[in-house]
């Protein structure tokens, strides 16, 4: 079977070798390509537009995150996104946003907490009724609070980590008691900054991401155990 990429490129030009990495794992981590389905290199330089070598070097960077897997006469293939995937991506956030806040929140200005409160405030008069704009308004919520830390090799970790867990969460729906927690927590982390109280934006942040990857994990177990039965059916 060919794999349906969304990326498709312009007559008359090739894609990028990173746009057609990121597709690609785009792709994989939002289930547009499906778990153990074989990815042939000139099938997808076909359906792209583009040579053979940006591909082949796309999936084996793919290969290095574990997104792809390679097996002996076979060749490559999409690696299953299971609730252990999903939990370890959670638990790299859980770790690392908590050491870039502390440092915004002692430094923060005024100007800092009104843009705080603008994306918040769009967020919340979006409601969730579109996902793809409320996880972009999310993760520069988020963003806007690491993207001047002096650790550009943590702050890009983190921003890798968030572009992974966006990708996945588009598989997933948000049900509404975690829609009415996400508004609560980013209120309740917004104060705790004009405080500048350390001690506490951090505890808010922590059990943000953590109810946050908990609800990723208990979604996709549902989706899981749903597939399951319509197959058995």
């Amino acid at each position: 079977m060919v794999p349906t990429l969304s990326l498709t490129a312009l007559p008359g030009t090739q894609p990028s070798s990173n746009a057609i990495y990121e597709r690609i794992r785009h792709d994989i981590l939002s289930g547009a390509l499906e778990a153990n389905e074989r990815l042939k290199v000139s099938a997808l330089a076909k359906q792209l537009d583009s040579s053979t070598n940006p591909v082949r070097e796309a999936l084996q960077q793919l290969r290095g995150e574990g997104l792809v897997l390679f097996t002996p006469n076979q060749g490559a293939r999409v690696r299953p996104i299971d609730m252990e995937f999903v939990r370890d991506v959670a638990e790299v956030g859980y770790l690392l946003e908590p050491y870039l806040l502390e440092l915004f929140v002692e430094t923060v200005s005024d100007e800092d907490i009104a843009e705080l409160e603008r994306i918040q405030n769009e967020i919340e008069a979006l409601n969730f009724e579109d996902k793809a704009r409320h996880t972009q308004l999310n993760n520069t919520f988020h963003e806007s609070m690491y993207e001047r830390h002096y650790n550009r090799v943590a702050f890009n970790v983190w921003k890798q980590h968030r572009e992974v867990i966006g990708s996945i969460s588009t598989r997933i729906p948000i049900a509404i008691g975690r829609q009415e927690a996400i508004l609560r927590e980013h209120r309740a982390l917004i104060e705790a900054v004009r405080k500048q109280d350390v001690a506490t934006a951090v505890s808010v942040l922590k059990q943000h991401i953590g109810d946050a990857g908990r609800h990723l994990v208990d979604q996709l177990r549902i989706m899981q155990t749903r597939a399951a039965r319509s197959a058995g059916d």
